[in-house]
């Protein structure tokens, strides 16, 4: 696939936006194509972004023969549906984090992808910020020594809304589906799968999760401290501490672009990460470099590691209590 990667995007809110303006940044990247559930919406988000073809459908978009990938930006409890549509019509997919509802859901639609030989990768942008490279790269040569704790936290305060998507059980409302994935995902990435979970939430009118904190329990005793909030703001800072040292990702470290390193007996040095685009380019370009490839998946973000996320989750929700309509 030596020419341009030629994208769709299905679903036209924020996030599908930010996508659209991260794909801009690349130049092996195109994007031609929207999907919306009206005429109207499809028009309006192809006026402002440039694209040329504007679906009334997602069916449509997915059909589009002049489409090679598709990122799907829908609410997540659309995710499974519309990554199986788009799927089934042959095209590789980006798919918006949380990856599905639960791990049920993410295992069919990785089941079917892996089947038929479709590429699929979950759209945890994050990752692929040179800040987090950069920390995968120390962590891999043992700068700080063995990670011990973890703590990591991403909340915010927003208004109540009982009809809105962070408050709406049948939307897969709640903080830890929504912004707690991040550190979900984070301590999946520095610690693996955790083989205890313990944890508090408080449910808010609706009762989805407003703002919960977990502590995961690893393999050699290492802990990974978590917290998530929709209706209270958080430092959202992650510290990583480990035998020789440390490793700082500074506020908002979701999306930051420097961290500070500490080592024994040295001076704290901060490494300044800048990035091109918005992030979301990143990610984009992870989805060219694997179909440019061959790879049916990212080893990156492998899908293996999505169905632990999505477990881990599972396992938190649980001891909730919190089981949303659709499941």
């Amino acid at each position: 696939m030596e020419q341009s990667i030629r994208w769709g995007i299905l679903g036209t809110g924020n996030i599908a936006h930010q996508f659209a303006r991260g794909l801009a940044a690349l130049a092996d990247a195109k994007l031609v194509a929207v999907g919306s559930r009206s005429q109207s919406a499809a028009n309006a988000f192809g006026d402002e972004l440039g694209v040329e073809r504007r679906h009334p459908t997602y069916e449509d978009l997915a059909r589009d023969p002049g489409v090679d990938a598709i990122y799907i930006s829908t609410p997540h409890p659309f995710h499974k549906a519309n990554s199986l549509l788009c799927l089934e019509a042959g095209k590789a997919v980006l798919c918006e984090k949380p990856f599905a509802i639960n791990a049920r859901e993410a295992e069919e639609v990785i089941r079917y992808a892996r089947r038929h030989r479709r590429f699929l990768m979950e759209a945890m942008w994050t990752r692929f910020l040179p800040v987090l490279v950069r920390t995968r790269e120390l962590l891999a040569r043992h700068a700080i020594g063995e990670v011990r704790m973890l703590t990591a936290d991403f909340g915010f305060r927003t208004s109540f809304d009982p009809r809105g998507r962070l408050f709406d059980p049948a939307l897969g409302g709640g903080a830890l589906l929504d912004v707690g994935v991040y550190s979900v995902a984070l301590a999946s990435m520095v610690l693996g799968a955790p083989i205890q979970i313990a944890t508090l939430a408080h449910l808010g009118e609706t009762g989805v999760d407003e703002q919960s904190g977990t502590v995961l329990g690893f393999a050699g005793g290492a802990l990974a401290l978590l917290s998530s909030a929709v209706r209270a703001n958080t430092p959202q800072q992650v510290v990583i501490s480990g035998t020789e040292g440390s490793i700082t990702l500074h506020s908002p470290w979701w999306k930051g672009d420097k961290l500070t390193l500490v080592r024994s007996g040295k001076q704290p040095e901060q490494i300044d990460l800048p990035y091109t685009g918005n992030g979301y380019n990143y990610e984009a370009a992870e989805v060219a470099r694997c179909l440019r490839e061959g790879k049916l998946e990212s080893d990156v973000m492998p899908l293996d590691e999505t169905i632990a996320i999505m477990k881990t989750m599972d396992q938190i929700r649980a001891q909730w209590g919190l089981k949303y309509p659709m499941e």
